[in-house]
């Protein structure tokens, strides 16, 4: 299937992706899951507004990371910068400056390892791996199409962002347990 013909298919909110030209689907995310996304949500939608930093928006929506190679993925929470919201129009096209995954058991579409790549690959800046378990964040910072650098921020340290420099909350406190 290609680009094209994906982004023609019946609106769903079951998560989709397009990779290489194959739909893949996935049974709805847990009620954890979608508690977390909800959370980073709220908290990131308050820090960028209240410095007039971009916009944010949670899956499920398309985002358009190489349109001739069909490559259109969803990733949990996505921000992108002020600078750029130009990018999103009936879908976002191409690389959102941040990417959040919350981590479940297993992956729900695809493996983590070719997530992180496309990201890195396609211009995402940084990617937060969410592990919900431990109520920790891996920080991924890309430069040069790899991961330049990966820190992980523990329940109670504040969670630095090269995207979101005045950014200042711990894990623990977007989950709610400070």
């Amino acid at each position: 299937m290609t680009t094209d013909e994906y982004l023609r298919m019946p609106e769903t909110m079951l998560p989709q992706e397009l990779v290489g030209g194959v739909v893949r689907d996935a049974p709805a995310p847990t009620p954890g899951h979608q508690w977390a996304v909800g959370r980073f949500f709220m908290v990131l939608t308050e820090h960028v507004t209240q410095h007039h930093a971009g916009r944010v928006w949670l899956s499920p929506i398309d985002v358009v990371l190489d349109r001739e190679r069909h490559l259109v993925v969803q990733p949990d929470v996505i921000v992108v910068c002020e600078a750029r919201t130009g990018i999103v129009t009936d879908r976002v096209w191409g690389a959102p400056d941040l990417v959040i995954e919350i981590l479940s058991p297993r992956p729900r579409i695809g493996t983590l390892e070719e997530r992180i790549e496309w990201f890195a690959r396609h211009g995402v800046r940084e990617c937060w791996l969410v592990h919900q378990d431990a109520w920790a964040v891996e920080v991924l910072e890309f430069a040069a199409a790899s991961v330049a650098r990966r820190r992980i921020f523990q329940p109670e340290e504040n969670i630095r962002s090269t995207v979101l420099p005045g950014f200042h909350a711990s894990p623990a406190a977007i989950f709610g347990h400070h």
